[in-house]
């Protein structure tokens, strides 16, 4: 008895030592953690995502906007799996939406990081409202709103625009460090892509204070998020539409409308096409498969290579001139069948002997197959490259545009280990055999020829874009500008002979692939003598002629562009 005070002191002195351990355990060892973890508890973040920048045509008519949406979501942190299933319940009764997908939605989200979790959305007004009501009943869950990519015309200019769609974990990872949350959505194709930093805008967000009960007490911090920039286009709202009506004719194809001068594009259209709202709210699996099936809807074919057939013969007639093999007046006797080289080739008419222009105007195989022939496939390849062909178009579509072919004597020896012969001579000049060309070069070709000799540089943009000098001879010039308005008053197509538009020249194409229906083409630009407007139709594996099935189409664009620009007469009264 007389050690109890000894006791009871040292008993006092252990509790006090452990509590002063664990004093300094708490606050000197894990301090920092701790503090940190109380904050997440009495702090909350609320992000708000930037509004994206619209995308305008020319005249700054709406292409591509954005539109609100509202989301469920879950705060993992919040949420643990003994408290799920009761939350899960709360939430079907409320909002309406199956265990099952909650379930699943929860299970796909899950992240370490502890980022909140989408469990469903878009919500109706009706959804949000009640959830709103019973807020209070449901810790740990919320709705939010997001922005999301809308395209009010659909399908128009698809493969223009692109699409934008959320941000992956990968993406996320490497992007970060820019700005980039886990809930962001990027510019997947097309100027969405390109111009993703001058349209994506910055995040902001409030820094919030709760109570136990996770009630608001106050605002800590606020930053407004910053909206993206606009961007305006040099596409026309009106010709697009044209453009996208006149390729309703064919399965598949592509149109390019550009201006001579410039290279503003105006059009550009491609079949099949997609419609990009699909990806701002994902697309179901039936969309999915829609969008890979064999025809390709997401493959933009104005920058595709394709044989260009009697488009062609532009490039052949450029090569005879310019390499002093022929004059422009110089003639050639054409005929029905042409035989060389042990083979004959069918021509549709024997049309005499004939100069570059009527033969442009009539598209004489004849009488191309013999200028090929005497120029040789070298000069006959350097005039096609002279023209931008086998090379990129500078487009911003960078990753879309292509080089198409240009199967000359070396490329046929690499390849295909074979020799060149007369007979690759004789296809390479009505623009068959190993040539592929993509409409957008040939639209430069075009703007070429109607601008007196600048090779233009293609853009979505205006900005400053190079020009080159190709430097043809006048008497070129004047052969080629001849024989293309023939073309239209004499030729093959005529269609486009018509009071109502401005003069129009151009070329027909009907390109070969077997065992395939044959493509068709038309180029052309107008006004003929100060051309304001160059336009590409192509038809691939239309069945039908250049002058049948491209020309109409061509037709459709001018009538749109031109309206009202030419005077109609007008009746006299007596």
């Amino acid at each position: 008895m007389g050690q109890q005070p000894l006791w009871l002191l040292l008993l006092v002195l252990a509790c006090c030592s452990a509590m002063g351990a664990r004093l300094v355990w708490l606050q000197l060892l894990h301090g920092p953690e701790f503090r940190e973890m109380a904050d997440e508890n009495r702090i909350r973040l609320m992000p708000r995502s930037p509004m994206r920048g619209r995308l305008l045509d020319r005249h700054g008519r709406v292409l591509a906007t954005n539109r609100l949406t509202y989301n469920l979501y879950i705060q993992p942190r919040e949420v643990g799996d003994d408290r799920w299933p009761v939350l899960r319940d709360q939430l079907v009764r409320v909002v309406g939406v199956g265990a099952s997908a909650l379930d699943e939605n929860r299970r796909s989200g899950a992240n370490p990081e502890g980022y909140r979790i989408e469990l469903a959305g878009p919500l109706t007004p009706q959804q949000v409202l009640r959830f709103r009501e019973q807020a209070d009943q449901l810790r740990g869950a919320e709705v939010d709103v997001d922005v999301l990519r809308s395209y009010p015309n659909g399908s128009l200019a698809a493969h223009v625009l692109g699409y934008t769609s959320g941000i992956t974990g990968e993406e996320y990872d490497r992007l970060r460090s820019e700005g980039y949350r886990i809930r962001d959505r990027i510019g997947r194709s097309g100027v969405e892509k390109v111009y993703e930093s001058h349209l994506r805008g910055e995040w902001g967000g409030q820094q919030l204070e709760v109570n136990a009960a996770g009630q608001v007490q106050r605002v800590l911090g606020d930053k407004p998020a910053k909206a993206g920039k606009d961007l305006l286009l040099t596409l026309d709202l009106d010709l697009q539409r044209a453009a996208e009506r006149a390729l309703n004719g064919v399965r598949k194809g592509a149109i390019v409308a550009m201006d001579p001068q410039t290279g503003s594009i105006r059009a550009l259209a491609s079949r099949p096409t997609f419609d990009p709202n699909v990806f701002s709210d994902g697309p179901t699996t039936a969309q999915w498969n829609d969008l890979n099936r064999p025809e390709a809807p997401l493959l933009n074919r104005a920058f595709q290579g394709f044989p260009p057939a009697s488009t062609f013969k532009i490039v052949t007639t450029i090569a005879g001139i310019e390499s002093g093999k022929y004059t422009a007046g110089s003639t050639v006797p054409t005929m029905n069948s042409f035989c060389y080289y042990g083979q004959c080739y069918a021509d549709h008419g024997a049309f005499g002997a004939i100069g570059f222009p009527f033969a442009l105007a009539v598209s004489s195989n004849s009488f191309y197959y013999q200028v090929g022939l005497k120029v040789g496939p070298d000069e006959l390849f350097k005039a096609a490259r002279r023209m931008g062909y086998g090379s990129l178009t500078g487009v911003e579509l960078t990753e879309e545009d292509t080089p198409g072919l240009l199967g000359d004597q070396a490329w046929k020896k690499e390849a295909l280990g074979e020799p060149w012969t007369p007979v690759d001579t004789i296809t390479s000049a009505i623009g068959q055999g190993a040539v592929t060309v993509t409409p957008i070069q040939m639209a430069r070709l075009y703007a070429a020829v109607a601008n007196g000799g600048w090779l233009v540089t293609p853009h979505l943009v205006e900005r400053p874009t190079p020009r080159t000098w190709i430097g043809l001879r006048p008497d070129t010039l004047r052969v080629l500008r001849q024989g293309l308005r023939d073309v239209v008053t004499s030729g093959t197509a005529t269609i486009l002979n018509d009071p109502s538009l401005p003069p129009v020249a151009g070329k027909t194409g009907t390109g070969e692939d077997p065992p395939r229906p044959d493509h068709a083409w038309f180029g052309g630009y107008a006004p003929a003598g100060k051309p304001t407007l160059v336009i590409i139709a192509f038809g691939e594996n239309s069945g039908g002629y250049g002058g049948t099935v491209a020309a109409p189409m061509v037709k459709a664009l001018m009538t749109t562009w031109f309206r009202g620009a030419v005077p109609q007469p007008t009746s006299q009264k007596n």
